[in-house]
């Protein structure tokens, strides 16, 4: 997250007393995260990789995948059961039919037929207050916050990789499509090219001190936060401890609350051969505009810069007419860390920007299929982003 919308940002160069981040002792030390060769496969250099989704063992005719403990799909177009017990029965009954209207009726069910709108009905979602089987959804008072676990596998399922948690930090008002494909490119680029295996993916939402124009309260982004992905994704959680503190946070410290909670409080991951817990790597998932802001004078604190790349590590999604790897050739810092940044190429470019789609709402416009429809249902049911914002902020190249 940008500093400088932190109410109380200083300046680095007249800052004092800034609280330092968790001491090197306290962070687990890694491997760094640059792509491996093939001759580190130990199989014929000019053999290809086989694909994550050809690996699936399968003896004496059962699959091994009973032995496998982790939320996270194997093949990455599995998705795990998460709906509830009993489905959700929809009606009509909710919509009402126009007055001097001509409805068409189909069959002999007499169901209405209206012409299309922008609102999202209830009966194309599920209750947005309906937690799913085995969701752990977040607290909205930090004396009730318990750090949510319930997708953090328990085991790998290559004891010769090293366990990996993502960490995406920002405002997402709203969350969009792109922020669930951030997580899903980089889970690919980290199967295919590196040592490490994910184990779990957290959205932290930034808190409502953070001063930006169209932020809607915490409360609110954390909970759409948790619709977009408790009934998508079988590996995606929300963490809600850095939007319940009193003040802007600084993400090299919630970087380090993520370690506190999976490294020191609950000794990472288990390894199924020896029994014994292998510490977590956390990484920041980010945007290439916001490693750019890195390269502003007197905006990051340089101990944090090298707090953040050179103990944890970032995964930095390109997005459209961004240099990302000559940012990175020009910039001391992160040059220096360069092993450990891991740049992440759009195949299919998606530029879907939070910004557009407060827009998009205020114009009255549809927003359909660029946001899940039970982000928009919440939208509409609680009336959010209807307020004006600074047409330079809408029109920025680094709109969120």
């Amino acid at each position: 997250m940008d500093p400088t919308n932190d109410p109380n940002f200083t300046p680095p160069s007249l800052a004092r007393n800034i609280e330092p981040p968790a001491p090197p002792s306290r962070i687990p030390n890694h491997i760094p995260i640059q792509p491996f060769v093939l001759a580190d496969l130990g199989n014929a250099v000019d053999a290809p990789t086989s694909h994550p989704s050809k690996n699936s063992k399968i003896e004496d005719g059962k699959n091994n995948s009973d032995n496998y403990h982790s939320k996270i799909p194997r093949k990455h177009g599995d998705l795990s059961n998460s709906s509830s017990d009993e489905e959700v029965n929809t009606t009509n009954s909710d919509i009402q039919q126009p007055p001097s209207v001509n409805v068409t009726r189909t069959n002999s069910h007499n169901n209405l037929v209206l012409p299309p709108t922008i609102q999202v009905r209830s009966s194309q979602i599920a209750d947005l207050e309906e937690v799913p089987h085995g969701i752990q959804r977040q607290a909205v008072k930090l004396e009730d916050y318990h750090f949510p676990t319930h997708r953090l596998a328990t085991s790998l399922s290559d004891d010769t990789k090293y366990p990996l948690v993502i960490v995406a930090c920002g405002s997402f008002s709203p969350i969009t499509y792109l922020h669930l494909r951030m997580f899903e490119m980089a889970l690919d680029a980290i199967s295919e090219q590196t040592k490490f295996e994910v184990v779990a993916g957290y959205y932290s939402p930034v808190s409502s001190n953070y001063k930006k124009q169209g932020l809607a309260p915490a409360r609110h982004r954390v909970r759409m936060c948790e619709l977009a992905c408790e009934r998508t994704s079988s590996w995606l959680m929300v963490d809600a401890w850095e939007s319940l503190q009193p003040k802007y946070t600084r993400t090299a410290l919630v970087l380090d609350h993520f370690n506190e909670e999976i490294n020191i409080k609950r000794g990472g991951i288990v390894n199924k051969l020896t029994g014994e817990k292998r510490a977590c790597k956390i990484m920041l998932l980010a945007g290439g505009d916001l490693i750019e802001s890195m390269g502003e004078p007197d905006v990051w604190e340089d101990q944090d810069l090298h707090h953040i790349l050179g103990r944890y590590g970032c995964l930095i999604v390109e997005r459209t007419g961004s240099d990302v790897r000559s940012f990175l050739l020009s910039h001391d810092i992160m040059y220096e860390h360069r092993r450990n940044v891991l740049v992440i190429k759009q195949l299919i470019y998606n530029d879907i920007s939070s910004t557009k789609i407060r827009l998009f709402i205020r114009r009255g416009m549809s927003v359909q299929y660029l946001l899940p429809n039970s982000v928009i249902r919440y939208i509409q049911q609680h009336k959010l982003y209807y307020d004006s914002e600074p047409v330079k902020q809408v029109m920025s190249d680094k709109a969120d």
